[in-house]
């Protein structure tokens, strides 16, 4: 998901423990939910599920990692997408594809018994649909935690109250926050902690990025880093074949952008990609005042109507009663 930098902003990212991430974070929704489904699972794949199968993933990596933020000084602001643009119907008709053939072969892995195999595809199959976005916003709502939804591309909601001041960074795993123009970005923070990567045991802690010194230290525009992302592909065009971010770079740098596009795809228009990039579809019309902890509809919600251990909740929700109790919206500045 997402586009491929990574190999050009290694030397950009920063390390980052939680006492340096406290203050209000606008949170990739749809972004965060995907990795909670997609890491929340049995050893066989099989994701958590209440006694009627119905999956429950989502649920617990809101409580918990929620649950964890505040005690953290975070103030999670949920940001959730809105209508894909038009130039993303390919990019989501070719994931839905992939997720139909590993969901036949995570079940024909299960069929013989090969756990490890079935995991791998299980989590490529993951699917996130209108039941978890539905479910996620009843319980945010019901934990006090303020729910954006964005006109289009959650990130690039994020990114424009980020740009605005209203929320101190973006948390997200893809880098077209940075295209987006988000001025600080931390990855792997609904993420870090111990996490199984090919059948062995790696920590996973938070990073952070900030926009400019990327920019300043690559010699780059913004507009120039969205031309290295139109040339290694987003999900908004496919990119040139054999190109890497390395490569692209060379060419952004050289001023070779438009002769290269030229060259290797001469039927693309690269502008609706770099105008989606620039200037977005956003909305200015969203409160982001935090509500109350309801507490008892929480327990209600989630141990009443999906079989989680009231205990656990109610031991997840002893931080959510000191660290929101009755703020005010200026507390949470």
């Amino acid at each position: 998901m997402g586009v491929a930098l990574r190999d050009i902003v290694l030397d950009y990212k920063s390390p980052i423990n939680w006492d340096s991430v406290s203050g209000v974070a606008a949170i990739d929704a749809n972004n965060a939910l995907y990795q909670f489904l997609t890491i929340i699972r049995q050893p066989d794949g099989t994701p958590l599920m209440d006694r009627r199968g119905r999956v429950t993933s989502h649920l617990s990596g809101i409580l918990f990692r929620m649950a964890n933020f505040m005690e953290k000084g975070i103030k999670p602001i949920f940001v959730f997408d809105g209508k894909p643009p038009d130039l993303k119907k390919t990019t989501i008709d070719e994931r839905r594809k992939i997720r139909d053939v590993a969901d036949e072969r995570w079940k024909e892995a299960l069929a013989r018994g090969d756990e490890q195999e079935a995991y791998r595809q299980a989590r490529s199959a993951t699917r996130l649909d209108e039941e978890v976005i539905r479910t996620s916003q009843e319980l945010l709502h019901l934990m006090g935690i303020p729910c954006i939804q964005a006109q289009g591309e959650g990130e690039a909601q994020a990114a424009h109250m980020a740009v605005k001041g209203e929320v101190r960074y973006v948390v997200s795993q893809d880098y077209d926050t940075l295209l987006f123009g988000a001025p600080t970005l931390i990855r792997n923070l609904t993420v870090s902690g111990k996490r199984k990567i090919r059948g062995r045991t790696v920590t996973v802690n938070p990073e952070r990025i900030i926009l400019n010194d990327l920019l300043n230290g690559l010699h780059l525009s913004r507009e120039q880093l969205i031309e290295i992302g139109i040339l290694v592909g987003t999900d908004f065009n496919e990119g040139i074949m054999g190109i890497g971010a390395k490569t692209a770079l060379k060419i952004v740098q050289k001023g070779e952008f438009y002769q290269k596009i030229k060259e290797k795809t001469p039927e693309f228009d690269p502008e609706p990609i770099r105008e989606l990039f620039l200037h977005p579809s956003v909305t200015d019309s969203y409160d982001l005042t935090p509500g109350h902890l309801d507490a008892e509809g929480v327990i209600k919600f989630l141990c009443g109507g999906y079989d989680f251990s009231e205990e656990r909740v109610r031991k997840a929700l002893e931080g959510f009663t000191t660290k929101i109790g009755q703020r005010t919206l200026e507390s949470w500045f």
